[in-house]
C-alpha cells in the first residue's frame, strides 16, 4: 500500500523537527541560523497540512485528542520561534521543537473518532478557535514557569545554560512570562464568553454544569488571581511559577484530560 499525503508529510515534518532540534540542542548560537529557521518553516508547514487534512475531512469538521495536541504543540513552536528571533531562546525552542518531532504524528497515532456537532456554527467555531488559542498561549506560559524555576536553581549553582543555550536575565524572562499570561487570559475569558453565548443559544442554558465547565471556570479564577496578585502584591518568582501550572493543569483537565481519557483510555 502506497503512503497517504498526511503520512509523508508527518514524516517529513517530523525530520525537519528533529534536525532542528539536534542543531539547537548541540550548538549553542545567539541567532538561528538560516537553514534551521528554513527547516523550522518547512515542519511548522507539513504539520499545518496534517492538521488540516485530519481535522476537516471531506469538509467536514473532527476535533480529537491527537489532533487538539498537535495544533497546541504547533502554535508553541511557533510562537518560540518567533521569540527566538529577538531573544536568545533557542535552547528552549531545542525542547519544543523536539516535541513536535513527535507531536506531528499525534492526530494519525490518536485519530478523531466522530464528528463535531454544531461546527458548521460560526459561533462555535470562534469559541473553539479561541479555546485552542487561549490553551496554547497558556501552555506556553507554563513551560516559560517552569524554565524559569530551573533556571533560578541554576543560577544558584553558578550555570546558567539550558541545553547549550544561554537565556535572557530572569526578569526578561517574567516580563515574557507575565505578557504570555495576560494575553490568554484575555484571550480565555473571551473563549468563555463565546462559549456561554453559544450554549444560551443552542441549548437554552447559559453555563452548563458539567466537570469541563467547572474547571474551565476554576483556571480562569487562578489566572485572574494571578495577574491581580501580580498588581497589588508584586507576586514574582515561586509563586507566580506554581501559580501559572496550577492553571494550565486545571485548563489540560476540563479538556485535554478528558479527550484522552474518553478517546485513548475508554477507546470512546
Amino acid at each position: 500500500m502506497a503512503p497517504t499525503p498526511a503520512l509523508l508529510a508527518t514524516l517529513f515534518g517530523a525530520a525537519a523537527y528533529a534536525v532542528s532540534a539536534f542543531r539547537l540542542l548541540t550548538r549553542p548560537a545567539s541567532r538561528l541560523p538560516a537553514w534551521v529557521i528554513l527547516l523550522l518553516v518547512v515542519g511548522l508547514g507539513l504539520q499545518a497540512y496534517v492538521i488540516a487534512f485530519t481535522t476537516f475531512p471531506g469538509g467536514q469538521m473532527m476535533l480529537g485528542f491527537g489532533n487538539s495536541a498537535s495544533i497546541i504543540v504547533w502554535l508553541s513552536v511557533l510562537a518560540y520561534g518567533l521569540s527566538s528571533l529577538r531573544y536568545p531562546m533557542a535552547g528552549v525552542l531545542g525542547w519544543l521543537t523536539a516535541g513536535a518531532a513527535v507531536g506531528i504524528a499525534l492526530p494519525l497515532v490518536f485519530p478523531g473518532m466522530r464528528l463535531i456537532p454544531y461546527s458548521n456554527m460560526p459561533g462555535f467555531r470562534v469559541h473553539l478557535t479561541l479555546a485552542l488559542l487561549a490553551y496554547s498561549l497558556l501552555f506556553i506560559a507554563s513551560v516559560q514557569a517552569i524554565l524559569m524555576g530551573t533556571l533560578e536553581k541554576r543560577l544558584h549553582r553558578k550555570s546558567v545554560g539550558f541545553g547549550g543555550q544561554d537565556l535572557p536575565p530572569l526578569l526578561t524572562l517574567e516580563t515574557l512570562l507575565f505578557r504570555l499570561i495576560g494575553a490568554g487570559f484575555f484571550i480565555l475569558t473571551l473563549a468563555l464568553a463565546s462559549g456561554i453565548f453559544f450554549s444560551e443559544e443552542v441549548f437554552g442554558q447559559a453555563i452548563p454544569i458539567s466537570h469541563k465547565t467547572v474547571l474551565a471556570l476554576l483556571s480562569w479564577l487562578v489566572f485572574g488571581g494571578l495577574l491581580a496578585g501580580r498588581k497589588l502584591w508584586g507576586w514574582r518568582g515561586r509563586i507566580a511559577a506554581r501559580w501559572t501550572v496550577t492553571g494550565f493543569v486545571m485548563l489540560v483537565l476540563a479538556y485535554m484530560g478528558t479527550k484522552f481519557v474518553l478517546e485513548v483510555l475508554l477507546n470512546r
